[in-house]
């Protein structure tokens, strides 16, 4: 990173005053999140950078538009160039969540390096997006899922990050680092939205986790663990053990269903998740598709059977919104409903009427605790 004055000073220093923070500070005064930040932006806007004249005049429209909030404008900046890249999965531009393994055809050179990846860990370079989850039945939010942003000028989506971290052995390390994010970011969400936090089994099976949650002043009640359903059988025993403590005091399961018709079914069963969810596959281009309206709606039945709510994600179109909705799913999410954002007072917007977990079928009943 450069360490000569940067060529927007002017912007950010403007900005400072706007603000009312201390004008005329020297980078070298900076530390930490704000250092960083500050030396991307250097970076990007510099003469010698490599980045297209577009990309940096976007970069000070938002500056310009978060006035001594440097931190905010680079977090919008990279959500918006991520926007605009091709979605490597070809599932349009759905945010990557923690926890997905990277495409297998993607070239390695495309993951950041270590000592980045290790500089992530020490100065806390991540932040975190939420996505409103809805009552399909009374278009209400009742909660958010958090998904996984990283402060880096290379544009890399999450599940990059995440590889990376499998490779060099700090998958664990970076996950938490998710969660402490997730779990902070997360008081400053309407009370009453649950909070949904999308984990690996291995960090489900640490035994640091229960100690997180103690540390937390986010109440038990409002958190939601996500699991894939893709977890070994012999592993089954011990994520009940581990997450049972957890349970207990409040916090709910949700398992995320694999897209094959009841192949966690026996995890699901032997679990007894609060939450089942739909995988992608079964829910894009769902109003095409009457062989898979069928799996939905027998996933509805098993859902109610069992006392678990089923919720479904990426929802893109209002023909997707209207199968689900008919077929009796009360939860749902995605870009039709509400995008991701990093921004409080975006967040602050889904407070409407305190909701509550709609029971499968969508008729407004809590779902068993």
């Amino acid at each position: 990173m450069s360490t000569r004055k940067p060529s927007h000073f002017a912007l950010t220093d403007a900005g400072l005053r706007a603000s009312g923070e201390t004008a005329e500070r020297p980078l070298n005064q900076l530390s930490g999140l704000r250092r960083q930040v500050l030396e991307i932006i250097d970076e990007v806007l510099s003469d010698s950078s490599q980045a297209p004249d577009a990309v940096r005049e976007q970069l000070r429209q938002h500056i310009a538009a978060n006035p001594g909030h440097p931190e905010e404008a680079l977090l919008e900046h990279l959500s918006e160039l991520r926007s605009e890249q091709p979605d490597p999965q070809g599932e349009r531009d759905e945010p990557a969540k923690q926890g997905e393994p990277a495409p297998q055809d993607e070239p390695e050179s495309q993951h950041p390096s270590s000592p980045r990846l290790e500089a992530v860990l020490r100065d806390h370079m991540l932040m975190t997006a939420f996505q409103p989850v809805f009552d399909l039945t009374t278009g209400t939010p009742v909660g958010a899922e958090a998904l996984t942003r990283f402060v880096s000028d290379s544009g890399d989506p999450a599940d990059f990050w995440f590889a990376e971290a499998e490779d060099s052995g700090l998958r664990t390390d970076l996950e938490f680092a998710a969660l402490e994010s997730g779990l902070e970011a997360a008081l400053k969400l309407p009370p009453h939205l649950f909070v949904a936090l999308k984990l690996s089994d291995e960090v489900c099976l640490d035994p640091r986790l229960p100690g997180l949650f103690e540390q937390t002043p986010v109440a038990p009640g409002r958190v939601i663990l996500e699991v894939s359903g893709k977890f070994p059988q012999d592993q089954a025993d011990s994520l009940d053990a581990a997450v049972a403590p957890l349970r207990s005091a409040g916090v709910r399961l949700c398992i995320e269903n694999t897209g094959s018709f009841f192949a966690a079914a026996s995890h699901v069963l032997r679990l007894k998740p609060e939450m089942i969810k739909l995988e992608r596959n079964l829910t894009a281009g769902l109003n095409l598709d009457s062989l898979r309206q069928e799996l939905v709606e027998a996933e509805v039945a098993f859902a109610r059977e069992i006392g678990a709510v089923l919720t479904a994600q990426r929802i893109e179109t209002k023909d997707e919104l209207d199968t689900l909705t008919g077929l009796g799913v009360p939860l749902g999410q995605g870009y039709h409903l509400g995008r991701p954002s990093v921004q409080p007072r975006e967040w602050a917007k889904w407070a409407g009427k305190a909701g509550r977990l709609a029971s499968p079928g969508g008729r407004g009943r809590t779902a068993r605790s």
